[in-house]
C-alpha cells in the first residue's frame, strides 16, 4: 500500500514543478517586455557574411512586432555548432533565439565532429524565414552551354569536369555530388576556404564550375562574369527568372536549397513558441524587407514551425545518404 501512494504523489510533484517551471519562462518573457530587455538573436557565422546579412535585416523589424528590442549576437565556430550550443544551454524564457542555417541543421549532423547537439532532439522550432537555392555557374569558354551539354560532356569525359565549392562538406559540395549521382557523370571536387576565391577561379577557368547561393552568384551573372546553367530549386529563382531549374532539364529527384529559421532551446512555454510565431509572421509580411530579400534571390518561407521541423527532418535524412561513406576531415 505504501508503494502505491507514493507513484501518485510523485506524480503530482512532477506535474507541479513542470507547471511552475512553465510559468516562470511565461513570467521571465512578460518581465522582459515590460522591461525592455533585449532578445538577442543568435547568429553563428562572422559579421559580414549572408546569414549575419539576413538577421540584421530581420531584427529590427522582428523587434517591432515582438514589441521589444532585438540586438543580433555573432558566436562563431564550428560552422554555425557553437552558436547553437550556446542556445541548447540557454533558459527556455525567450531571452536567447537561434538564427539558424540550414547546413549546420541538416549538413554539419554527418560531417562535422565538432558537433556536439543534436538539431532534431536538442531545440524548439520556432518559425521558418526564408529559402534560397544554389546556382550552378561555369566558366564562359567552356565547349558547353547548357545543362544537357554539360551532362554529354561528362559523360564523354570522365573525370574532366572540377567544380569548386566553400570546402568539404559545404552545401555547395554536397550540391555537386547530388548533382553526380543523379546525373550519372563523374566529377573532380575542389575544396576552396570560402565561396569567393572558388569563383575566382571559375572566372579564371582553373576550374569550370561551382555552385553558388543566387544572391552571392548574382553579382557575377549580372556582370557576365560566368554563364548560368540551372538553379538547384524545384521552381525558377524570381532573383534568375531566365534561369531554369534542375528539375526542369530532367535531372529527376533533385530540389536543393537552403534555409534559415528561429529556434529556441527546450522547454519553451507554448505561448510564448506561439507569440514569436506571430511575431515572426508578421514581420515577414513587411514590404520592404520581402523587398530587399527578394532582390538579393531569397524567397520568403512564411509558414508554420511544425513545416521548418517537417524540413529539416527531410534534408536531415537526405545527407545522412549523400554523406554515407565519405570522409570529411
Amino acid at each position: 500500500m505504501k508503494t502505491s501512494n507514493r507513484i501518485p504523489a510523485r506524480r503530482g510533484f512532477m506535474a507541479v514543478t513542470g507547471a511552475v517551471l512553465l510559468s516562470a519562462a511565461a513570467s521571465s518573457w512578460a518581465q522582459g517586455q515590460s522591461t525592455g530587455q533585449a532578445v538577442k538573436l543568435i547568429v553563428g557565422y562572422a559579421a559580414g557574411g549572408p546569414v549575419d546579412a539576413a538577421a540584421r535585416v530581420f531584427a529590427p523589424v522582428f523587434s517591432r512586432e515582438l514589441g521589444q528590442p532585438v540586438v543580433v549576437e555573432n558566436r562563431v565556430g564550428a560552422g554555425g555548432a557553437v552558436a547553437g550550443q550556446s542556445v541548447v544551454k540557454a533558459p527556455p524564457g525567450g531571452q536567447e533565439i537561434y538564427f539558424a542555417a540550414s547546413p549546420t541543421m541538416t549538413i554539419s549532423p554527418h560531417v562535422l565532429k565538432a558537433m556536439t547537439f543534436d538539431p532534431l532532439k536538442d531545440l524548439t522550432p520556432l518559425a521558418p524565414i526564408l529559402s534560397y537555392a544554389n546556382v550552378l555557374v561555369i566558366n564562359l569558354n567552356q565547349p558547353f552551354k547548357t545543362l544537357p551539354e554539360l551532362v554529354a560532356y561528362a559523360k564523354a569525359n570522365p573525370g574532366q569536369l572540377a567544380y569548386g565549392s566553400a570546402g568539404m562538406g559545404a552545401s555547395n559540395h554536397l550540391s555537386g555530388e547530388l548533382f553526380a549521382r543523379r546525373a550519372g557523370i563523374s566529377m573532380t571536387h575542389v575544396p576552396y576556404k570560402g565561396n569567393a576565391p572558388a569563383m575566382t577561379d571559375v572566372m579564371g577557368g582553373q576550374i569550370q564550375m561551382m555552385f553558388d547561393i543566387v544572391g552571392g552568384a548574382k553579382a557575377y551573372l549580372d556582370g557576365g562574369k560566368v554563364r548560368p546553367l540551372a538553379v538547384t530549386s524545384k521552381e525558377r529563382n524570381p532573383a534568375l527568372p531566365q534561369v531554369p531549374s534542375m528539375a526542369e532539364l530532367g535531372i529527376r529527384d533533385y530540389d536543393i536549397g537552403g534555409w534559415y529559421g528561429l529556434y529556441g532551446p527546450l522547454g519553451m512555454n507554448a505561448e510564448l513558441v506561439q507569440r514569436i510565431g506571430a511575431a515572426t509572421t508578421r514581420a515577414l509580411q513587411d514590404a520592404e524587407l520581402r523587398k530587399r530579400w527578394v532582390d538579393q534571390g531569397y524567397v520568403i518561407w512564411n509558414a508554420k514551425a511544425t513545416d521548418l521541423a517537417d524540413r529539416m527532418r527531410r534534408e536531415h535524412a537526405l545527407w545522412a545518404e549523400v554523406t554515407k561513406g565519405m570522409t570529411f576531415e
